[in-house]
């Protein structure tokens, strides 16, 4: 490169007439003659096997992820003209080959339809077919099923282990089709909010951001081990803590939302208190939950459960305190929860009590659902 100098009187013309003369020293630029070269490439390294595994899942699975967004009707207060406007967008993925997608709850709440775009970027209508609020689920189903993707790969989520690879697939912030990495940070994870309490959640540190809300949490192999729901921050970002839906309890939840478009578990026909029993427990020294009523014509009014009675001498008579069914432990009513959201209609259980304070006692019950 050579740079040279000169002087020229130069003058700056300002409306036709001359501002100023003087001296000024020009710089001019002048190309060497030889011609610079690019950079040469280095040869990029063979991908490592991890990293083709990860790639081979997300280029699989990715089809399978829907976005969802949702609108509502806005009035025009002059015109009365009807139009609609964003309302709420998330992810989804193909459940079956019916055209039903899942999705969270919170992401469809308060519409009765939604749109659903594919990686093709082709657009369906879809209606909402069933919900359960208190799982955070839904499920919406195309009004055209046809040529739609490939249902995604079901795993299981009660052998998970912390450590383990997982991998999100989501929109977040409305972009499309993102993959994000990370373990399983935790398990069997609760987080609170204003309305209800979500128990047994996996916890990863894969970067989950609204928008990722309903997608799928994947394993090294390419199955859903559940949906993502959530995420801890105080920025509104993510913060490295993201929570999903374990997909044993999203494998039992889906197919009762379609099948009676809300969930229906079965149920003993009993009123519990925490509070209450953990004072009873206390001072019985043991561990359950004590029943308070038993509803009439219950199942557990069948079997014999007895409820908590005030005497005519406003003496409270405690009633039988719960301690397991089919031996799984019972210390709380999510416990008893969790427990009957894995039986049927007319499934048969062993319930353990004790009665009178003392007297440990086994009664069988027919289940009905809940209606």
């Amino acid at each position: 490169m050579i740079f040279s100098q000169s002087f020229r009187n130069i003058g700056l013309l300002v409306g036709g007439g001359v501002l100023f003369w003087g001296a000024t020293a020009l710089w001019s630029y002048q190309a060497e003659s030889k011609t610079v070269q690019s950079r040469p490439v280095t040869e990029a390294s063979s991908l490592s096997s991890d990293e083709l595994r990860t790639i081979q899942v997300f280029e699989q699975h990715s089809v399978s992820v829907v976005y969802i967004s949702t609108t509502q009707r806005v009035v025009d207060l002059w015109t009365r003209n009807v139009s609609e406007r964003p309302s709420g967008t998330g992810t989804g993925f193909v459940w079956d080959n019916n055209g039903h997608i899942v999705t969270n709850y919170h992401v469809v709440s308060g519409h009765r339809s939604a749109k659903v775009r594919l990686s093709d970027q082709r657009i369906f209508d879809a209606d909402l077919v069933g919900a359960s609020p208190e799982h955070d689920l839904a499920v919406l189903k195309l009004r055209d099923n046809k040529n739609i993707p490939p249902p995604v790969k079901i795993g299981s989520s009660h052998d998970l282990k912390v450590g383990q690879k997982v991998l999100a697939i989501g929109n977040p912030f409305g972009l499309d089709h993102t993959l994000t990495t990370g373990v399983v940070s935790a398990l069997d994870r609760s987080i609170d909010d204003s309305d209800s309490t979500m128990d047994n959640l996996i916890q990863t540190d894969a970067a989950i951001n609204p928008g990722n809300s309903g997608g799928p949490l994947l394993d090294s192999s390419g199955r859903v081990i559940g949906v993502n729901v959530a995420i801890y921050s105080p920025s509104g970002a993510s913060a490295g803590i993201g929570f999903a839906l374990p997909v044993d309890t999203v494998n039992r939840v889906i197919p009762k939302l379609v099948q009676h478009g809300r969930y229906i578990r079965p149920i003993l026909g009993i009123t519990l208190n925490d509070d209450v029993s953990s004072q009873v427990s206390e001072r019985l020294a043991t561990k359950g939950i004590l029943v308070l009523r038993v509803q009439p014509g219950s199942p557990a009014d069948k079997a014999g459960i007895q409820g908590t009675q005030l005497t005519t001498n406003d003496d409270l008579l405690l009633g039988d305190v719960i301690q397991s069914i089919d031996g799984k432990v019972v210390e709380k009513s999510r416990d008893l929860t969790e427990i009957m959201d894995n039986y049927q209609l007319n499934d048969v259980v062993t319930v353990s009590l004790l009665r009178n304070g003392s007297q440990a006692v086994d009664v069988k019950i027919k289940l009905t659902l809940q209606r």
